[in-house]
């Protein structure tokens, strides 16, 4: 998803022709899409009106060739996410919109601090989708050849969104990798999951408000979640626990003595008899705040790939219920690895025999446990953590 920006970044080849003969294969690549466009239904005046004039975009073409890192310390990361500014600004919001927010609830069963918590993140409420136009991003970002077809794919996408009427080309407006709008959406989730909530006959993610939150509500839903599920809470360990203990029920861990660290019940009702799995998790390996996590916290990583990032949302939510901060202290030097770290890891434990579910750098449970299982091996604390010191281990520094 794009909604998820982290997930659409990629490695590619600088272009390296002069500007005028790279404005002419620009152009001539433009009107190479038409055949497929028109098998996809989209009419010449469409197709006319969105790529025309539209220009090759040298500002997309340098953020596609970055490597993002995953540079700051997780306390960093969501103390500048989870901040007071947006605190306030999303219980103001939460009042604002109860009525509407109810209704979303109701029909969708995601709650609706989850939704504004992701639209708060997202675009800061809706202040900020990222100020480029979608098709000129999509149309250099195909010219590039970005992720194989993927942004040819989008790009075509974006047309059938405009010829549909929800947005006008001059206002389909969203990030260098064209996510759109105030819940950033890429074009083919638009079309899979944008609501019209407001029943005028469009989608419009960009300056209706019920449209936004009530997409955001459908994608979650259809990704999975649970309602009445707790996303997890920050826990404590009692001394000389095992730390090779990955997963169990809530009542399991109750038993082995892990303990909420805000003083609450780790049981709930799905736990009454056994129950729901819930995932022990460090952000910042076991120096730092753990975690028990269940499937609505990876429901959130389908929004955005990033632990943190699904950390950040559900915390932010949790604040705007008026629970406390985190008590656990964060590493401050615990550097998050880049992407291709992540990958080179990835890489290696399935040359070591170890099923890899993706290539891209996600960090799923299972890659946590195979990670469990090699730090046992090299005499480190087995706490799942990716870090620095593992990485070195493992792939050599």
């Amino acid at each position: 998803m794009s909604i998820i920006a982290t997930q659409l970044i990629s490695i590619t080849p600088l272009f390296a022709q002069a500007p005028a003969a790279e404005a002419r294969s620009f152009n001539a690549f433009i009107q190479s899409l038409w055949p497929e466009a028109q098998q996809r239904g989209i009419t010449r005046a469409t197709f006319d009106r969105a790529l025309g004039d539209v220009q090759y975009d040298a500002e997309v073409a340098a953020l596609s060739r970055r490597q993002p890192e995953y540079g700051r310390a997780v306390g960093d990361y969501l103390n500048g996410m989870v901040s007071p500014a947006r605190i306030n600004g999303g219980i103001r919001r939460l009042g604002e919109w109860r009525g509407l927010i109810d209704s979303i609830e109701h029909t969708f069963g995601v709650p609706g601090e989850i939704l504004v918590a992701i639209w708060g993140i997202e675009t800061g409420f809706g202040a900020n989708t990222g100020g480029k136009g979608v098709i000129r991003s999509l149309a250099t970002l195909a010219f590039l050849g970005y992720k194989g077809d993927f942004a040819k794919n989008e790009l075509l996408t974006a047309l059938l969104v405009l010829q549909q009427g929800h947005i006008p080309p001059d206002r389909m407006i969203g990030s260098w990798a064209g996510a759109m709008g105030q819940p950033q959406f890429i074009p083919s989730s638009f079309m899979r999951w944008a609501v019209d909530f407001t029943g005028d006959g469009k989608r419009d993610l960009w300056t209706s408000v019920p449209d936004v939150l009530a997409s955001i509500a459908n994608y979650l839903r259809e990704h999975g979640w649970k309602p009445g599920l707790p996303w997890g809470y920050e826990v404590t360990l009692p001394e000389n626990f095992d730390m090779r203990r990955s997963r169990a029920s809530f009542r399991e861990w109750a038993a082995l003595g892990v303990r909420r660290a805000d003083g609450g019940k780790l049981t709930d009702r799905r736990d009454a008899n056994g129950g729901k799995e819930a995932i022990l998790f460090f952000p910042s390996g076991a120096r730092g705040p753990a975690f028990l996590v269940t499937d609505n916290f990876n429901v959130i990583k389908t929004y955005n790939i990033s632990d943190v990032y699904a950390l950040a949302v559900l915390h932010l939510a949790d604040r705007f219920r008026g629970a406390p901060a985190f008590a656990g202290r964060w590493p401050q030097d615990d550097r998050q690895l880049t992407r291709e770290d992540r990958m080179r890891i990835q890489r290696r434990l399935a040359d070591l025999g170890y099923k890899v579910n993706d290539f891209q750098g996600m960090m799923d449970f299972d890659l946590r446990d195979n990670i469990r299982d090699m730090q046992i091996k090299f005499g480190m604390v087995p706490d799942g953590h990716p870090g620095m010191e593992f990485m070195g281990r493992l792939v050599g520094r």
